[in-house]
């Protein structure tokens, strides 16, 4: 399940946030922080999956490890993200997700938002909020990523 989906410009300002883990803003305002800060800081050749900082991991568990594994499944648990040109497109999931999915999930956002805007910049993402937020919404149901939303066209603004 996709716990949080978010998109940063170069300098840690976020362009979309959606959360579907209710979280306090103090604690996801720091999730944005950690998050921004890891993925940032990390070269162009590295992997692009990384474990979620501690603030949102699950808490070791002292119960046997059959049941732990079993209540934990639904525990944000991996950060997987793309950097094309000047945003960051990031999503936390479980890790009952296939991070390779998520890439493909990624890429083909990016790519309807290209259709979308024409070459989309930061800007377009900016002053058409809207319009990421609806194009989103066809796209996800509940954290879940819906098969119609990968396969849908985009008329041009």
């Amino acid at each position: 399940m996709i716990n949080a989906v978010l998109v940063f410009n170069n300098n840690g300002q976020p362009r979309l946030t959606k959360f579907y883990t209710p979280l306090d803003t103090a604690v996801q305002q720091r999730l944005l922080s950690e998050i921004f800060t890891l993925v940032s800081q990390r070269p162009n050749t590295a992997c692009n999956f990384l474990p979620l900082p501690p603030l949102l991991a699950p808490p070791p568990s002292t119960k046997s490890p059959a049941t732990s594994t079993t209540e934990h499944n639904d525990a944000p648990s991996l950060v997987t993200y793309r950097h094309f040109a000047t945003l960051y497109f990031i999503v936390i999931s479980t890790s009952t997700e296939s991070p390779l999915a998520l890439l493909d999930f990624i890429q083909c956002f990016v790519e309807a938002l290209d259709r979308l805007f024409e070459n989309v910049c930061e800007l377009d993402l900016i002053f058409n909020f809207e319009t990421l937020h609806a194009v989103w919404g066809e796209w996800d149901l509940g954290g879940e990523v819906r098969a119609e939303g990968m396969n849908a066209e985009y008329d041009e603004k």
